[in-house]
């Protein structure tokens, strides 16, 4: 992907009012650096990708949204953790730096991957501490840079945000989570940490969308939100941030990761909820 910007960001056309709703898909890029060399066969590696989600989403900024969406792939560098969330032992060398490493590094799936599956390594060696660095500074830190950016001019403009973080999930996602589900995963899985990134009036426009749309909906099970809405979230302070998961199969093939029957379905089901969520948030700042 030498030569294209890490990060898209979409503002609303011409003539549409731009509201404090900020969209982001951190998992959908599908452009693979030349040095992103790894063990796995190419069609495994993709399985890691939100495939399509920006492009399910992509009419956000028709209805005010700003929506932003990483070119890159998850697996190589992923901007949904923190950036000391980074497994000591995918090293050949010491960190300049303290490291924490999360329940995500420790399943594999840090900062940088370190499996694709539980049994399957990513890399045949180590990487080198410099080479990590490289994709931070080209590929995390835009794209966190772009997300700031947009969130701040919303506050700053709007004294307030609404925020959507918009990913797929696989169907053994349980599976690869390592949780003995308890029912069978729902095709839109909400995520505010329980309860602590965003009012429940969001959860509950975006559930009644998905629901009138005959979709199964879940809350906080069995993802509840990483980094970025627990960065961004702040209700106290008027910063609402809704993780937002779609069960792949509702709209694509997960071996050959092509849009199947439900795609447009699913696109006319988000284009409502985008609708329902822009009309909460303009009531809300009527409100104020």
């Amino acid at each position: 992907m030498q030569g294209t910007a890490p990060v898209v960001v979409v503002e609303p056309p011409s003539g549409v009012a731009r509201l404090p709703l900020v969209c982001d898909s951190p998992h959908s890029g599908t452009r693979y650096p030349a040095d992103f060399v790894t063990r796995v066969q190419f069609a495994q590696l993709r399985q890691a990708e939100d495939t399509h989600v920006d492009t399910l989403w992509a009419a956000a900024p028709r209805h005010g949204a700003t929506l932003l969406a990483a070119q890159f792939p998850r697996a190589y560098i992923d901007p949904n953790r923190a950036i000391d969330d980074l497994d000591p032992a995918l090293l050949d060398g010491p960190w300049p730096s303290p490291l924490k490493p999360g329940e995500k590094s420790r399943l594999g799936y840090g900062l940088v991957w370190s499996r694709i599956a539980a049994d399957q390594p990513m890399y045949d060696r180590p990487l080198q501490p410099a080479a990590v660095q490289s994709r931070i500074d080209g590929f995390w830190k835009p794209y966190h840079a772009a997300l700031s950016a947009a969130v701040g001019r919303a506050v700053a403009d709007f004294g307030a945000l609404w925020h959507l973080n918009l990913h797929s999930m696989p169907n053994n996602a349980y599976e690869k989570l390592r949780i003995k589900p308890t029912r069978p995963l729902a095709d839109f899985v909400l995520g505010d940490r329980e309860g602590t990134t965003c009012e429940p009036a969001l959860l509950d426009v975006v559930e009644a969308t998905a629901r009138a749309h005959g979709y199964t909906v879940a809350r906080n099970d069995p993802y509840k939100g990483v980094a970025l809405i627990g960065e961004i979230g702040n209700p106290a302070e008027e910063r609402h941030s809704l993780q937002i998961e779609i069960r792949r199969p509702v709209y694509m093939n997960e071996a050959t990761r092509e849009p199947n029957d439900g795609f447009a379905p699913l696109q006319r089901c988000i284009e409502a909820t985008i609708a329902a969520v822009a009309a909460h948030v303009r009531l809300q700042l009527e409100r104020r």
